[in-house]
């Protein structure tokens, strides 16, 4: 007969048993009957008592046979161990038994009941063994036993194996179908497998949760360690880039004018490019310059103005006006400066200009040496010029290949007290990254000074304005002049310190002079710096003017265009 996996409630026939199902297990609200689980579809909670009650179903059917089988058992079966006849007894007519066979109880050796077809609870086989339900015999003693069971032990015995059965088959088969994973997106066919994928859920997440304290500990003690150590990277790069700068900028302590032209001269000599007794006294000569503050002179070219204005006056048919600066000459650097003395060189060329006109009569009457120019911007400084520059090189220059640029030549101008004036062209104003602004303002600085007594002015004008610093970024050049083009182009003219003496007495030569004014021509394309200073001078300054730019200059500020 079929039985009830819920209940374990036996049925006639399997369509009574599907009846049973709906209107008592799938109709109503799922529930287990061992505990307080409910609202659960069938599958589930047959899935729930296989795995969570199975030993309490058995035990509890057990129980309820044993109950049923203590209300039925008023039949014993006597049997003399001599005898293998049997006979029903009724327990309550057990005197009758007595008398049948009068034996003394001092004569019965054994007493024993077994019951066979179930196993019973210790209660049960101690109430049993308390109530002898038979007498001793003479031929020894006899043994009660159960006769043949009633139709109610056979059915309980047969819903207890049928139900033994239907759970072994359940363990054995278990319920098919498609089980999703409440955590995941996978798809068992069996429900034991779904439980034991669970489980790993479970677990895994009870050890994430277990290590998640450990694992950012040790995730922050990681990233502490990653910034520390991009910290010491980032301090290393930087101080390497300072030590580069340092370098470039000749602030690295490695020596400066003197001992770059004496390592010079020495490497010369082991090239076999000069010999001793001229290294001696190439030494000699320079440390004698050098005592004495005054350039040796030996990197200047002269007479360079009026060459180019005689160039000019017959050549040059495609300028329209040509302007000129005052009479300057030209310094090259040399081998004791060559690589970072193009600030000096070129403020030598501003005095050597300067030095022949009256009203800066004033001035040192030689042109100084690099050093002693070095010496002069200190001067400046300890004046209180230009502080926050001062701060920039340590307020310390000689003995150093440091670079200089606008401001140190306004602040030992201003020393010197001689006006005079930094524009800035701090980005470009034409096209190409151009600066035509930057070439208007120099020829208004120039054709201002020119008088305007003629009405048809000469087309070539040499005023008696000093030269224009120009500087941009990793050089430093003068402007000398500006030509005007027929197509009213403009052209700068410029001394460069990189050009070399040689090179720039071709400007003497009228056969070369046209070659070298073309490589001392810059048309607007030509610079293509972003950022371009200039410093002109104006004047002299009085006392008082001097003061005040002192104080102002402890926030320098340049005049900016546009």
């Amino acid at each position: 007969m079929p039985v009830c996996d819920i209940c374990c409630e036996e049925l006639p026939s399997e369509a009574e048993m599907r009846t049973h199902l709906f209107l008592s297990h799938m109709e109503n609200v799922m529930a287990c009957p061992f505990c307080s689980l409910s609202g659960i579809s069938y599958n589930e909670l047959s899935f729930h008592i296989n795995t969570a009650h199975i030993d309490k179903d058995c035990q509890d059917t057990k129980t309820t046979e044993v109950v049923s089988r203590q209300k039925n058992s008023n039949d014993w079966t006597v049997q003399s161990p001599n005898s293998t006849k049997t006979s029903n007894v009724n327990v309550k007519n057990m005197d009758k038994v007595s008398q049948a066979s009068p034996q003394s109880p001092s004569q019965v050796n054994e007493m024993a009941f077994p019951i066979t077809g179930t196993c019973l609870s210790q209660g049960t086989s101690t109430s049993l063994k308390s109530s002898p339900p038979a007498a001793a015999t003479a031929s020894g003693a006899i043994k009660l036993i159960r006769t043949t069971p009633t139709s109610s032990n056979n059915a309980s015995r047969e819903r207890e194996d049928g139900c033994r059965k239907s759970k072994q088959k359940r363990l054995a088969s278990p319920i098919k179908g498609c089980f999703s994973c409440p955590m995941c997106s996978l798809v068992c066919k069996d429900c034991f497998i779904l439980q034991e994928h669970v489980e790993l859920h479970l677990q895994h997440q009870d050890a994430a949760e277990g290590h998640s304290s450990e694992d950012l500990t040790l995730a922050r003690k990681l990233q502490e360690e990653e910034e520390q150590k991009w910290r010491e990277a980032e301090t290393r790069r930087e101080a390497e880039d300072f030590k580069k700068l340092q370098k470039q900028f000749g602030l690295d302590n490695s020596g400066g004018y003197r001992k770059q032209m004496e390592r010079n001269m020495e490497r010369a000599v082991s090239r076999g490019q000069m010999v001793p007794a001229e290294f001696h006294r190439k030494k000699a000569e320079m440390l004698e310059s050098l005592a004495s503050g005054v350039d040796d002179g030996r990197s200047k070219t002269s007479g360079l103005m009026e060459a180019l204005c005689r160039y000019y006056q017959k050549d040059a048919s495609d300028c329209a006006h040509v302007w000129l600066c005052a009479e300057t000459d030209h310094y090259s650097s040399s081998e004791g400066d060559k690589g970072w003395g193009c600030g000096y060189r070129n403020f030598q060329m501003l005095l050597s200009s300067l030095h022949r006109m009256e009203q800066y009569n004033l001035l040192h009457v030689s042109v100084p040496s690099i050093p002693r120019v070095q010496a002069l911007i200190e001067e400046a400084w300890g004046q209180g010029t230009d502080p926050q520059g001062a701060s920039h090189f340590n307020h310390r220059l000689q003995g150093t290949r440091a670079w200089i640029g606008a401001t140190e030549i306004y602040a030992v101008l201003t020393s010197f007290s001689v006006k005079a004036r930094i524009v800035d062209f701090h980005k470009p104003t034409g096209p190409g990254d151009a600066h035509p602004r930057l070439f208007e303002w120099v020829k208004q600085y120039f054709s201002h000074s020119v008088s305007r007594v003629a009405r048809l002015p000469p087309k070539v004008e040499q005023t008696t304005l000093p030269p224009v610093y120009l500087q941009h970024q990793g050089h430093s050049r003068s402007i000398v002049g500006v030509e005007q083009k027929v197509n009213g182009n403009l052209c700068l003219l410029l001394f460069d310190p990189g050009c070399a003496p040689r090179e720039m007495r071709r400007v003497l030569s009228q056969d070369t002079a046209a070659t070298m004014v073309r490589r001392m021509r810059k048309f607007s394309g030509g610079l293509k710096h972003r950022q371009y200073q200039v410093v002109a001078v104006e004047g002299l300054l009085t006392p008082e003017e001097k003061q005040s730019r002192i104080l102002n200059s402890r926030t320098l500020c340049a005049e900016k265009i546009p």
